[in-house]
């Protein structure tokens, strides 16, 4: 779920000027109205865990406290992606209530900090691998597999490969650059995977690469991720479970 002056958006391709309030499947839900939408989804479908991205924050501007408070009241454990690149800053959103904090890679200011939070935080950070076309976003040249083993060296206990540029796009992703991350990373880290996701099939073959779950959103607007099949994924080999 990405957030936007104060709107649960939907997300295309990472242009986020293109991003729109969200029209759900629930006849009731007001556009854009994010708690009624994490309902939606927690309810509805029985996701396990919301995904939730503060692009004000990611952005430079303001953070949303407010309303991601909310969406910690409830029943689904949240992952927070605030742009969180310092301790303090990380401090900040886990005491939202949060039960995870997001270290995105597109605005992470150094390994070092990168160390310093998983030092603190421990299991709540989450390391967000962020690609653009598989390709990482950062000043830095190297291959996602080797920027995943880094962050794992760090600290990092659960990874997120997220390709803005598949987001909302429906496109599925790139199977051979997964495999490799996963062949990277200690198997006591875990694998997380967004953009791209289609359906029950592509969970089935995120699971046959040993990855651990995955981000849905716009499978799950558009009806080709049903409640049922979310509640198939509970049960596939490595328990991908989406998001």
């Amino acid at each position: 779920m990405d957030l936007l002056d104060g709107r649960a958006v939907h997300a295309v391709a990472g242009a986020r000027e293109r991003y729109k309030p969200v029209h759900s499947t629930s006849a009731t839900m007001i556009a854009g109205d994010a708690g009624a939408l994490a309902r939606h989804y927690i309810e509805d479908f029985g996701v396990d865990a919301l995904y939730v991205a503060d692009l004000d924050a990611i952005q430079g501007g303001s953070s949303q406290d407010a309303l991601v408070g909310s969406l910690c009241q409830l029943r689904a454990p949240v992952y927070l992606d605030a742009g969180v690149s310092t301790l303090d800053a990380a401090r900040h959103v886990r005491s939202l209530g949060v039960s995870r904090v997001i270290v995105g890679l597109e605005t992470l200011a150094s390994f070092a900090a990168l160390q310093m939070i998983c030092a603190a935080l421990d299991a709540d950070v989450v390391f967000s691998l962020d690609l653009r076309d598989s390709k990482p976003l950062s000043p830095v040249h190297d291959a996602a597999e080797d920027i995943a083993a880094r962050a794992a060296d760090m600290g990092v206990r659960e990874i997120i490969l997220l390709d803005l540029a598949r987001v909302g796009m429906s496109a599925g992703f790139d199977l051979d650059l997964i495999a490799r991350v996963r062949a990277a990373t200690p198997a006591g880290v875990s694998l997380l995977i967004g953009g791209g996701v289609r359906g029950l099939d592509d969970l089935n073959r995120l699971a046959a690469v040993g990855c651990d779950g995955a981000l849905v959103a716009t499978a799950l607007q558009n009806g080709t991720l049903t409640a049922a099949e979310v509640a198939r994924a509970r049960s596939l080999p490595l328990t991908s479970r989406p998001r």
